[in-house]
């Protein structure tokens, strides 16, 4: 049955797709095992070159995901020295208006504008309140911040709502979904609805068995999921069923995609801990190719230069590294090509798929980086243990990818 399932896919597949669009959760400390608050971003966009870059703000200082061509004062997620945390998916069921599309797509200027003003939630919906007519948005913005609080605001050109992630009458289980339409806009509208449900579907199943949601958990079963709840397949558990074709599928639908330039989990802090101890952990270009990074603010602009614009080009290395491994996965360019991967190059019975290479060294990373957080928390910032923190992960990584390479 599934065999038939994937042949009316490729015979019959309508080849749209929502490019500008990302998949996100925010997860209260009653959803982890350290009662921390995480919040999820999952980026897709047309540009796949990201890096990342530390900035000195209005009031507050801060780490900002980037478009590396673009020199414009926009955030696509970031963290600042107050333990404010933000970050935005597309919506497309909550504008109202006729405002012409040169004054929309704003997003990014909001995001960092927040990251350099506020401190607290409650920061964000003064600076929402004031923000000048049209806002040019419409979006759903994530937001957490060092005294507990956690929620999405979704937004529109000239109104917000917010939506608690602590009130357990909207999340009972501690965390909330968010893809490419808003609750509160109109129903039945937007985009989004399939990489919600395999999102919603994956975190469900994680806190009725487990109850623990993690960083590492995050990337591997959600920035790197091939479930596609439309058809019932998960590609990385039918995978004998995909290798008795060529090894190739159509890349939709997926919550990771051609067009997925980043991964982002921030890591908050209890109320009262060290804002200063909140952790951007951070996977820069395709995530299924890529590992992740933790960044903190506490190192200003001390962070570790394969993750910034580098001295050749307005690249991160590590995104560079990652795209190479993309550009394989995504060879054909002619007709409708781009819209096929091959996923034998990812995951296979031969146990060689770069994902399956991959995910050793992550979770070494996390490993390491586990330790020296919990070693280096509330202590001061110390520039020569940090170096060879960065300095020690770097020479693994760079050993794996040019192996790969």
């Amino acid at each position: 049955m599934k065999k038939i399932l994937i042949a009316l896919l490729v015979t019959t597949f309508l080849f749209t797709t929502d490019l500008y669009c990302c998949t996100s959760a925010i997860f209260t400390g009653k959803a982890t095992p350290d009662g921390r608050p995480l919040m999820w971003k999952h980026r897709d966009t047309g540009e796949e070159n990201n890096r990342i870059e530390y900035f000195k703000g209005e009031k507050y200082n801060f780490l900002a995901l980037m478009n590396s061509p673009d020199h414009l004062q926009e955030a696509w997620t970031g963290t600042n020295n107050a333990g404010f945390s933000i970050m935005n998916t597309a919506s497309y069921n909550l504008k109202d208006d006729d405002v012409k599309a040169s004054l929309m797509d704003k997003e990014g200027v909001v995001m960092f504008k927040a990251l350099g003003t506020c401190a607290t939630l409650r920061d964000f919906e003064k600076m929402l309140d004031k923000y000048p007519r049209p806002i040019g948005v419409e979006a759903n913005f994530g937001v957490i911040d060092a005294r507990g609080g956690a929620a999405y605001y979704e937004v529109n050109n000239n109104s917000w709502k917010k939506i608690d992630v602590n009130d357990p009458t909207l999340a009972p289980q501690g965390y909330l979904v968010y893809t490419n339409h808003s609750y509160t806009g109109r129903k039945d509208d937007g985009m989004g609805y399939i990489r919600y449900t395999a999102a919603d579907n994956i975190i469900k199943n994680r806190i009725a068995c487990a109850g623990d949601i993690t960083p590492e958990w995050i990337f591997e079963k959600l920035s790197r999921s091939f479930y596609h709840p439309v058809l019932g397949l998960d590609l990385v558990k039918d995978n004998e069923l995909l290798q008795k074709g060529n090894g190739w599928f159509i890349d939709q639908d997926f919550i990771p995609r051609k067009s997925s330039t980043a991964s982002i989990v921030l890591s908050g802090v209890k109320p009262g801990e060290d804002p200063l101890n909140t952790v951007m952990w951070t996977i820069l270009g395709y995530p299924p190719v890529s590992v992740a990074v933790p960044l903190m603010v506490k190192a200003g602009e001390n962070q570790p230069a394969w993750m910034l614009k580098s001295e050749d080009s307005d690249n991160a290395l590590m995104c560079d590294m990652a795209l190479v491994l993309k550009h394989k996965v995504f060879p054909i360019k002619r007709g409708n090509g781009n819209k096929y991967m091959n996923f034998n190059l990812l995951y296979n019975p031969n146990l060689n798929g770069y994902m399956q290479i991959l995910q050793p060294l992550e979770s070494y990373l996390i490993r390491e980086s586990d330790t020296f957080i919990e070693n280096t928390r509330n202590k001061a910032y110390d520039q020569k243990i940090f170096d060879e923190f960065y300095a020690g992960l770097f020479h693994e990584i760079q050993a794996v990818y040019e192996a790969l390479n």
